[in-house]
């Protein structure tokens, strides 16, 4: 090949012209080949890179798909529901805004008016209300799920045996329930509803191959059960039937311009969202989306700051290479062809391989929200296209921009300066990324004192902000955080041996170095910290104002797969001997208007109590069972119009005694019952307090969640507790309630570590990964220093304070960020400072320290073992 040089304008001449158009592929090619680690240690990053963000993105794209198909609804080609969402309207004209939230339970149509005016459409040949109530057999004891008979018209279950139900009394069973209580047509069955025990006549049987698509055991007039669910004059749903040859669409339009603007209609797919699973998938929707959009987030920050100080670290390492090649007429253009083309041949490979684990990832995380029931078995999980391309195109977009970022220096001085400066690393942080880290820095530590400043509710939602901030100025100013710290520890290291004193010098002058061993570490340790800590103080404080809010000696909680106690339980209670005071408590969920940060609905806990069966005298009955720690008011005031809440939900929706609070019930029913009183003891108990009789006809189902009971001075607690049992539900003292409802937590906790662990496994073969990377590009110093009298242990030494700088570097940082993060958070939360078991952190340190002494040890021991095999 002809390489002589050719002429140039001036007389001059140069290499370039005959080498150029070679340059980019050739090198490029011969760079993979001849520097294995610096291209395995960049692809292992990227492929980690690919790895998280296409797990994460895989179970939020899995959520933002989740609209169940419809199953029992199948035959009815339109459905008409209540607006499931709550809205709350701020402002006017062009400065009207709507807030809307779904509901906590479920919205309910009125049948009346709805139906009179759906049956008169053309095309419309029946409208059936649809109702779903849940009953108890004792004997063998199941839960049994039942809907109105004139559901059948679009389920198709059919009659095997007897007669449709006719009264109120009258109940048709399937073969098999009706086999397991050896009942038939004619014969009585007693059934638990929330009325309490009640006889039924068995009117028919249905077979059980002949139950179409319903799900129910058990058949009632359509007007019962209705009244069994706790909402005589409202259904679930309206299930539409047409006409044969009737359009759907139009016979929907038709609909919705006759019902006006508050009923939905639903048709398609859509239908499925009506069902009851739909409220499951909903929750599914919900956990799926968190972990892909918000943690995903996180993830996705931390793997773009490590993948690209890798690819960063891997373009400085060869700074001699490029010095020779601008020496030898390279071009600039040339330099950054070659860095793109070895990022190309390494990124997109990368990114498609690490999607392959990331969907194993994100099937064994899917698989383990569904054992936990946080996801629907109806719900799949989807593996689609989109997320992996998003991976692969962030991976392949990080890989370049870092590479052009890292290459523009060598690219850009003058050769003979770029001989001078490779032999030497230059401490030269980007303009832009200096007053970009600055700014994040600033405005974590301004949201930190805002949060600080405003507490409760407030410093929570902008823990998120506070971290993701702090975490992005690490990121950014990775080299002023290196200088810092190699700064701050070398004193200590310099009072030492010569080892430690050689340490200390070397992280002094290669800062970049140092920054890509020290940014992975932080960032995860940051991110767990906060995120384990967070449970842990959650936990002590809850557990603490659970045993403190506790006064009830006993608590009756539904047994088996009951889905509750019937109302009659407390009544029944009080008059058992040795019982002081039965308080009937209903647990749900409700929606406060927050008004500290703009106007929104929030959900909060809701406990609706009830004294002896009777909304008579609950705040006075309540205060037997329950210390809420009343900072203001009084509890002897709660009863029909008023509500109690905790002292965050009070400062969120600004609000006192005597004011009146804007709440949303469970099934969106507006209303602003009168504050009577406020206490601090929300957290572990419930944050909003009000009349069981407020919730009624609002709920899926009427019955009680637990009835908390106090004895009398000097009853015996066994002879009480065994009287209990009989009255239907399991009896539990207040250590096993504490236990179960500790139980209740674990799912909180499990995702919360789950994330932790998954963050951290990623950080930790990235941190080692890059720490391989930096020792393997010091083999020409470790051999000089043999070579200049240094013992194989001094080196080692060396190589040991080093690794113990980068740790306690990493471990002193992400300490301050979940630190600065977490004392507001908890401090407004529960006006105590975080909870960090001793023994935890040191063993998250201990994991720090561990990894970064192995991943600078070991390939270190094996340069120097290399070395003294060579022949002299």
């Amino acid at each position: 090949m002809n390489t002589a040089p050719g002429p140039r304008p001036g007389g001059r001449r140069r290499f370039g012209p005959r080498l150029g158009p070679l340059l980019p592929n050739g090198l490029a090619r011969a760079a993979v080949r001849f520097n294995p680690v610096s291209f395995a240690g960049t692809f292992v990053a990227l492929t980690l890179t690919a790895l998280i963000i296409s797990a994460c993105g895989f179970l939020a794209d899995t959520g933002a798909r989740a609209r169940p198909a419809p199953h029992r609804y199948a035959a009815a080609p339109l459905v008409v529901t209540a607006d499931q969402r709550a809205h709350l309207v701020t402002g006017r004209g062009e400065d009207r805004e709507d807030s809307a939230e779904d509901v906590p339970d479920r919205a309910r149509i009125a049948v009346g008016p709805a139906t009179g005016k759906a049956q008169r459409i053309p095309g419309v040949s029946r409208v059936v209300p649809d109702a779903t109530v849940t009953v108890h057999a004792r004997h063998p004891a199941a839960a049994l799920r039942g809907h109105g008979w004139g559901a059948t018209a679009f389920t198709g279950a059919r009659l095997h045996q007897g007669a449709p139900p006719r009264t109120d009394h009258d109940v048709v069973l399937t073969a098999a329930t009706a086999a397991a209580h050896g009942a038939g047509p004619g014969d009585t069955v007693r059934l638990t509803t929330a009325e309490g025990d009640r006889p039924f006549h068995v009117t028919g049987i249905v077979a059980d191959g002949e139950r179409g698509r319903d799900d129910a055991v058990a058949w009632f007039t359509d007007a019962r059960a209705r009244e069994l669910a706790g909402h005589p004059g409202k259904a679930d749903a309206l299930a539409v039937l047409t006409t044969p040859g009737a359009d759907t669409e139009q016979v929907a339009s038709r609909l919705r311009d006759a019902l006006g603007d508050g009923p939905v209609v639903r048709t398609g797919r859509d239908r499925g969202t009506t069902e009851d699973s739909g409220q499951e998938t909903g929750y599914g929707k919900e956990v799926l989306e968190s972990l892909g959009f918000s943690f995903g987030g996180v993830a996705a920050l931390t793997a773009v700051f490590t993948a690209s100080g890798t690819v960063a670290l891997a373009v400085s390492q060869r700074r001699r290479e490029f010095a020779l090649l601008r020496a030898v007429g390279a071009t600039p253009r040339q330099i950054r062809r070659t860095v793109a083309t070895e990022t190309l041949f390494v990124a997109p490979l990368a990114g498609v391989l690490g999607c392959l684990p990331g969907s194993a990832l994100a099937r064994w995380w899917y698989g383990a929200l569904r054992d936990r029931d946080a996801v629907p078995e109806t719900l799949p999980l989807h593996l689609g296209a989109g997320p992996a391309a998003v991976a692969v195109a962030v991976t392949v977009g990080t890989a370049l921009l870092a590479g052009w970022l890292a290459a523009r220096r060598p690219a850009r001085i003058r050769p003979g300066q770029a001989l001078s400066e490779a032999t030497r690393e230059r401490f030269r942080p980007g303009i832009v990324r200096t007053v970009l880290g600055v700014g994040a820095l600033a405005g974590g530590l301004a949201m930190a004192r805002v949060a600080a400043e405003e507490g409760g509710e407030d410093a929570a939602n902008l823990a998120l902000a506070v971290v993701l901030l702090l975490m992005t100025a690490v990121g950014l100013l990775g080299q002023y955080v290196a200088k810092a710290c190699a700064g701050l520890l070398g004193l200590v290291l310099r009072a030492g041996s010569a080892a430690s004193h050689l340490a200390a010098a070397n992280t002094w002058a290669n800062a970049r170095r140092l920054a890509s061993a020290i940014t992975p570490v932080v960032l995860a340790f940051a991110f767990c910290s906060t995120l384990v800590f967070l449970q842990t103080s959650e936990d002590r404080q809850t557990s603490r104002q659970q045993t403190a809010g506790l006064r009830a000696d006993h608590l009756i909680v539904p047994g088996g797969e009951a889905a509750g106690l019937p109302r009659t339980v407390a009544g029944r209670a009080v008059g058992t001997p040795g019982v002081a005071t039965a308080v009937a408590v209903r647990r749900d969920t409700v929606l406060v208007e927050i008004r500290s940060d703009g106007t929104f609905l929030q959900t909060a806990e809701a406990q609706g109590v009830a004294a002896g069966g009777t909304a008579g005298g609950a705040g006075r009955a309540l205060a037997a069972v329950q210390d809420l720690d009343v900072r203001e008011g009084s509890l002897a005031r709660l009863r029909k119009g008023t509500v109690a809440v905790d002292r965050l939900v009070a400062r969120g929706a600004r609000v006192g005694v005597g004011d009146r609070l804007g709440m949303r019930l469970p099934d969106g029913t507006k209303v602003r019952p009168e504050v009577v009183a406020v206490y601090a003891r929300g957290t572990g108990l419930s944050a909003v307090t009000l009349p069981r009789t407020a919730l009624a006809g609002h709920v899926s189902d009427p019955y009680d969640s637990q009835v908390l009971v106090r004895r009398a001075p000097g009853a015996d607690a066994g002879r009480v507790a065994q009287a209990l049992g009989g009255l239907g539900g399991d009896v539990l003292d207040r250590s096993s309630w504490t236990e179960l409802a500790d139980r209740d937590r674990a799912v909180n906790r499990w995702g919360n570590l789950t994330m932790a662990l998954v963050l951290a496994g990623f950080a930790a073969v990235a941190a080692a990964n890059t720490l391989v990377m930096t020792v393997a590009e010091r083999r020409r110093e470790l051999a000089a220093l043999r070579l200049v009298g240094a013992t194989r242990r001094q080196v080692l030494r060396m190589v040991h304070w080093e690794s113990a700088l980068v740790a306690v570097s990493a471990l002193g940082l992400g300490t301050a960020i979940a630190l600065v993060t977490l004392f507001p958070m908890i401090d407004g939360l529960f006006q105590a400072p975080p909870y960090i078991p001793p023994g935890l952190y040191a063993a998250m340190a201990a994991g720090v320290a561990g990894l970064t002494l192995a991943a600078t040890t070991i390939p270190a021991r094996l340069l120097l073992a290399r070395q003294e095999r060579r022949p002299s």
